[in-house]
């Protein structure tokens, strides 16, 4: 059952409302916090507990804490599709990758083709920043055959790296970055590529 709100409390949900149907995923208290200069980020967490305890918010143990409401799940239409964002992606050396689910990103079904099996990460490292790919940005991946010249989301050995997908003179595959200052990557044992980006996004702050 849901209790009545302040009218404090029903402008935060209108916003957390409004910008997961813009942005698939929930904002973070610092964007909470801004939006409404609320003077600390304890007076944010207040009014999320408000929020929840009066049974308009759900809370979770994602990075930005909220989970997607009922009404923007009935708001995304048919031509949208919700991919879900994997934590990060070094595009630096390669690490290993701990996915969970921290939020979600919307995208046109248009721009992803026949391909659903996509999936989003968040970009660590500077490695392909001559492709215009920095720390920070969230890439989309889709699950397809790599060609020569795609930045891929690569497994390299048990490891996790974001980098262009290449074949030296002799059919070989390795991994190349957009950065001088790291060097071409050869599998060791193995190479899987686990998707193909397609598209990138980045905030501004």
């Amino acid at each position: 059952m849901k209790h009545p709100l302040t009218e404090r409390q029903q402008d935060i949900y209108d916003f957390i409302q409004e910008y997961q149907c813009g942005h698939g995923f929930s904002p973070k208290i610092r964007e909470i916090q801004d939006a409404f200069s609320i003077r600390s980020v304890n007076g944010v967490i207040k009014h999320l507990h408000a929020l929840e305890k009066k049974g308009w918010i759900q809370r979770d143990n994602t990075p930005r804490g909220i989970s997607l409401l009922d009404k923007v799940k009935c708001k995304l239409t048919s031509t949208m599709s919700t991919i879900p964002i994997f934590g990060a992606i070094p595009a630096g050396n390669a690490q290993q990758l701990e996915e969970h689910v921290e939020g979600y990103h919307v995208m046109e079904d248009t721009r992803l083709g026949a391909f659903k099996d996509a999936f989003a990460l968040r970009v660590r490292g500077e490695s392909m920043i001559d492709a215009g790919i920095y720390d920070g940005d969230l890439v989309v991946a889709v699950q397809k055959p790599p060609r020569v010249g795609d930045i891929v989301v690569a497994l390299l050995d048990g490891e996790n790296t974001l980098k262009r997908f290449m074949k030296d003179s002799n059919g070989n595959p390795y991994l190349k970055a957009e950065n001088e200052a790291y060097p071409e990557m050869y599998p060791i044992g193995s190479l899987e590529i686990q998707g193909v980006v397609v598209s990138l996004t980045r905030e501004y702050n």
